[in-house]
């Protein structure tokens, strides 16, 4: 049985189709160093690193459909979690960015149309994702989304898939790892 997840944070509210160059420019690719990565998040879109600059952490951004498209590169889900980001919650993501995020222990939850909308930067959210429904609370208003499948929820708890193999290699068998036998 998997434990749900949650987070609780600060909105970073950001429209549709954000993508990895945005979120972390091709000049700062030479490093996975993750505090040289969170130092370039948003740095050729400085309004956006600016209200990010702004909030308190954590962090969680609103987004609309299509985040995370472009690059392959783990970097984009390694610098924002470096920032202070803890979850990301949009309408849709490209799937590598997906795939990335969980892999990284970033949250990431679909959720309905509605939430962007009535989001403004430094909302308090509040998310819960498990496996039956996620559950989003922002400024006083309830949304629900699909749950995470339960191997999600595992991975996301033990910090991802590269810290879950790192225990099953060093002999620890908490969280994802035990279930990677």
């Amino acid at each position: 049985m998997s434990r749900g997840i949650r987070v609780k944070g600060y909105a970073l509210v950001l429209g549709d189709n954000v993508d990895t160059d945005t979120i972390i420019p091709s000049r700062f690719l030479h490093s996975t160093d993750p505090s040289y990565l969170a130092s370039g998040v948003f740095s050729n879109t400085p309004g956006i690193r600016g209200r990010l600059d702004r909030l308190p952490r954590p962090v969680v951004i609103v987004a609309g459909r299509g985040f995370g498209y472009g690059s392959s590169r783990e970097h984009a889900v390694i610098a924002l979690r470096a920032a202070g980001v803890e979850a990301v919650v949009a309408e849709s993501f490209h799937r590598i960015f997906y795939r990335n995020a969980v892999n990284n222990g970033l949250l990431v939850v679909e959720a309905p149309g509605g939430l962007r909308a009535a989001a403004r930067d430094g909302d308090p959210v509040e998310v819960e994702a498990g496996e039956e429904a996620t559950v989003i609370r922002l400024g006083g208003r309830v949304f629900h989304a699909p749950g995470l499948p339960a191997m999600v929820l595992e991975l996301l708890s033990s910090g991802g898939l590269r810290e879950a193999l790192r225990r099953l290699a060093q002999g620890g068998g908490a969280g994802a790892a035990g279930s990677l036998n």
